[in-house]
Formats: C-alpha cells, structure tokens, sequence
C-alpha cells in the first residue's frame, strides 16, 4: 500500500442532519470500521441494530451541560490530532491509552437555518456548534492521517474510495476533505459573527469575515463576465428575497451576467408597493432601460417595454406581483433572458413554457428596500464593505426650492424617477411622464451627458413608435446627484422636463434654482445623494 495511503480502522460519527446516515454507517461497519458517536447519532445507529461504541465510554465521561460538552477531551483530539510517523506522539497516546481515530464525520449545528428563521437570541447561541468546530479542524489539521467528512454529499464518494484503496483514503482525497472542513468552518463562524455585530450595532469590526456555500442549483457557472474568467454562485445566511433564494421554473441555467442584473431588476422592482400598483422593471448590463407602474402588470410592461424597446431586447424583466397569464404572454412576445416575480400560477408557467430557454424564477416575495444588509466589493488587497443603500424619500423631508412648487402628478412622477434613478449607474438622469420612465442617462463620467443621452434614447424611442415627441416633452426628471452647475439642468429642460428633483447641496444650488425659476421649473431637493458604481 503507498505511504501516503491510510487505513480507516475506527471512525467518529456526529452528526445534526442525519440524512443518509444509517446507510453510511452499514457501509462502514461492512468495511471493518469501528464507530464512536454521541448522544442522538448513536442512538440512530443502534437502533438500526449496527454496534456502536458512545464517546462517553471512551472518555469516561458522559456528556453534560445540556450537550454542551461530550467530545472535548484528551482521548478523543488526541486521537485526532496524532501525527502517526512523530514516536513522540505515537508514546503519548500509548501512556495516556489513547486509540487513534482515522475518521471523523461532523455536520455542525444548524444555525444558519435557526438565523433564517428568525428564531430567538437564546435559540440562536443554543445552535453555535463548539466541539463540532472543534474536531473538525483538528482532524482537517491531521490530514496527513486523518479524514474528514463535513458534507452529506460526500458520502458516496468516502466508501467509493475506500473501496478503490481497500479501505483506505489516499492524501489527495484527505487534503480536498481538509479543504473544503476548513471552509466549513470559516463560513459558520463569518454567519456567526456577522449576526453579532448586528445584534450589538457594530458597522466597522476589526476583523470581518464573509463566507458562503455553492448554491446547489447554480452552483459553478459556465464562466464569469466573459469565457475566460471562471464564476460561481455561494449562499449566504441571509434572508434577502432574490435571486440567489429563488426557484427556477424552467429555461436555461442562469449566467453570472444573468444572475448579476436578475439582481438589479428585483431591487429595483421591490421599490414599489405592490398594494399600490403594479410594477414592471427591465434591466440590461446592471441598468434600467425601462421601469413603469400601472393598474395591471401587462399596462405596466407595455409602458416599460416602451421606453427603450430595443435596448430590451434580451433583457430581463422583473415584476413586484404574481406573474399572471396576461403579463406573459406579452413578455413572452420578444427575447427576453429571465422573468423573476414573487409568484406565479400553473397557467401563467405553462405560457413561458413556451420559450424553453426563457428562465422563470420565483422568488416568494419581495427584498424590503429599507432592510439592512451588506454589500461587498472586492479591491487590490481587501475588500469593500458598506451598508446596502436602503435610502428612501421622507414626504417630510422633501423641501421645494423654487417659486413654482411641484403639482400633485409632477411629484408623483418625481417621487418615482428618484426610486429608479437610485439603481441607475452614475452619473444618473431619469425621466418620467405619466408612470413610467421616458428616458434614461446611465453611467456618464458627465451629468450634462446623462442627461443629453436619456433625451436622444427618448427621441429614438419617439421615432420607433412614431409619436409626434419625445415623451420627454412635459416630463419629470431625477438627478442621483445635485447639479454642480446649471448645465446639467438646461439640458434636461430643453428635452421637456418640466420638474426637477435631485439632493441639494452644491456650492452653486443658488445658481441651478435661479436657472430652474427662470424656465419656471419645479424643483424640490432631497437631501440624499444615490451614487451608484
């Protein structure tokens, strides 16, 4: 047998979620190894009639403190932690009549599932694991000697090399084991911590850490932004309604760009009450190319659809209502990547069936824009953390600025361009009329140029459909920046805007109102800016 080969003589079981382990257990015990458990995980193996020995036989101890402590102790890390070629070791465990372990298999306590479901304080420390941890990176530690088995998922594959080795693990198998136990860890830990600086209000922590799992349906994508990077999908303890939480009806398996604006569409989406109206959210590249509200879902998507139709082309298309039958078939009458809703019934599936490729992602409700939560950003050396922009409008704090104030429908328009423009790359303008978005400037180093852009799209969009204007003409217009000088602001007055809001807060704000009151504009301030890169 090669040296780095290792025969598996006894083997300690303990495990939370017990699926497959009976099987597991029959599979060893038929391969000579001798089982160690605790508490309820032998008792699972017992009664399956399987010879079991407790760990408190071994230790001399039986577990106490609620569970708390059971495998904590000498006999058991020691036994792990052995290195088997140290003579040194290998006297301390025959002094202190310890027996090596060769395998441990350990999934911790759940509580990533006890956070998302929003379970106690109590409830949530009673579920941090300790000893499992513990063994876990002692044995991963030891990989020279020891498996380690921290996945249900690996199962098969342990008796599958075992049996390729006669019972034995080769050392690339337990460093890959090694790997992914260190992981674990490090994953249940950063849900850990992360929800303890929320519970004590910490927003900058001197350590921080961020971990995940592969999504098992996404999981490894076929490629990042572009075919030579490689791109995967992990979940995180969060609770968050999207994307990454959704189920996928139908259509092909997502890509990083798809999975990247699904997101962008859903939060801006959930921006709108649906027990207010209906919304409709079309984004391409991370950016809206049309957003509208209306009575119905199809009113809305047709508004959408209208601001910017061929920039929707193989775009996605989110919705703050059940999909329903109307909806979808109109969506479904031009290439459309994905369709993501909080619902949708059998008849409306059975409607976007008829595109197979189209993906139908269902999401069970909406992200609260107001919630608090992190995003990340990867920099040369570090990472980037900030709080998710969860800024809306107070009515309260709004302050008009100018001598005409806004009428009723301008402000309503106004209040909705400054929704979509807060999820519109900077520098942003946004133009809306009537519900719905007429023209939209993403991502310009200039805000004169965000402007000038959103008008000509809005012109192109005129001419698509024939209409005698741009719907720019008598518009509402949203800046996610105040307006260093008073040219950003002509230029969205010269394409019809007839009201503006933005934050204030310029050195020059005296000269963009002046400028504002001698076209007879509208302009209300904010006080907060939605920069967005």
């Amino acid at each position: 047998m090669p040296t780095n080969v290792v025969k598996i003589g006894r083997a300690l079981i303990s495990v939370s979620d017990k699926t497959g382990l009976v099987d597991l257990a029959r599979a060893l015990t038929a391969r000579g190894v001798e089982i160690l458990s605790t508490g309820g995980t032998a008792a699972a193996i017992g009664e399956a009639g399987l010879p079991v020995v407790d760990v408190a036989q071994v230790t001399g101890f039986p577990e106490m403190m609620d569970g708390r402590v059971k495998t904590l102790h000498p006999r058991i890390h020691g036994g792990l932690l052995a290195i088997r070629a140290d003579p040194t070791h290998q006297a301390a465990l025959i002094a202190n009549d310890i027996a090596t372990i060769d395998l441990l298999i350990v999934n911790l306590y759940p509580f990533e599932a006890t956070l998302k479901r929003g379970a106690s304080f109590e409830d949530k420390v009673e579920n941090i694991d300790i000893g499992g941890p513990a063994l876990v990176r002692g044995a991963a530690k030891n990989h020279e000697d020891v498996a380690v088995i921290v996945d249900i998922a690996d199962y098969a594959e342990l008796i599958a090399e075992l049996d390729r080795h006669e019972g034995a693990t080769s050392l690339a198998f337990r460093r890959r084991l090694a790997q992914k136990a260190f992981a674990r860890t490090a994953a249940y830990d950063a849900a850990i911590s992360n929800w303890l600086n929320g519970e004590i209000g910490e927003t900058t922590p001197k350590w921080r850490a961020f971990g995940g799992v592969l999504h098992d349906a996404f999981g490894a994508l076929r490629y990042g932004e572009n075919p030579h990077q490689a791109a995967a999908l992990y979940l995180t303890a969060e609770t968050r309604p999207g994307v990454a939480t959704a189920r996928q009806v139908q259509g092909k398996a997502l890509s990083y760009n798809n999975i990247n604006d699904t997101d962008a569409a859903y939060e801006l989406v959930a921006e709108f009450d649906p027990a207010e109206s209906a919304a409709v959210a079309i984004v391409k590249h991370g950016n809206p190319c049309g957003v509208a509200v209306g009575a119905s879902l199809v009113e809305a998507y047709e508004k959408a659809l209208a601001c910017d139709p061929v920039s929707a082309f193989g775009g996605i298309v989110a919705l703050n209502r059940r999909l329903d039958p109307a909806a979808a078939k109109k969506i479904v009458e031009i290439f459309t990547e994905v369709i993501i809703a909080p619902e949708a019934d059998d008849d409306t599936i059975a409607i976007v069936s008829s595109k197979k490729n189209l993906r139908l992602m269902i999401a069970g409700g909406l992200p609260d824009p107001r919630a608090k939560c992190l995003t990340v950003r990867s920099v040369a050396g570090g990472l980037l953390v900030q709080d998710r922009d969860g800024g809306v409008l107070d009515q309260a704090a709004l302050k008009v600025v100018t001598r005409r104030a806004p009428t009723p429908a301008e402000m309503a328009d106004l209040k909705m361009a400054w929704k979509v423009a807060k999820h519109v790359k900077s520098n942003a303008i946004v133009y809306v009329k009537e519900g719905s978005t007429a023209g939209i400037g993403a991502g310009q180093m200039s805000r004169v140029d965000a402007a000038r852009v959103a008008a000509l799209k809005a012109l192109d969009a005129a001419k698509a459909a024939d209409w005698p204007e741009p719907r720019t003409k008598n518009s509402v217009v949203a800046s996610d920046a105040f307006f260093p000088f008073a040219d950003g602001l002509l230029a969205a007055i010269e394409a019809g805007a007839t009201a503006v809001i933005q934050p204030g807060g310029s050195v020059r704000d005296a000269e963009v109102i002046a400028a504002a009151d001698d076209a007879g504009v509208a302009m209300v301030f904010t006080g907060m800016r939605h920069f967005r890169h």
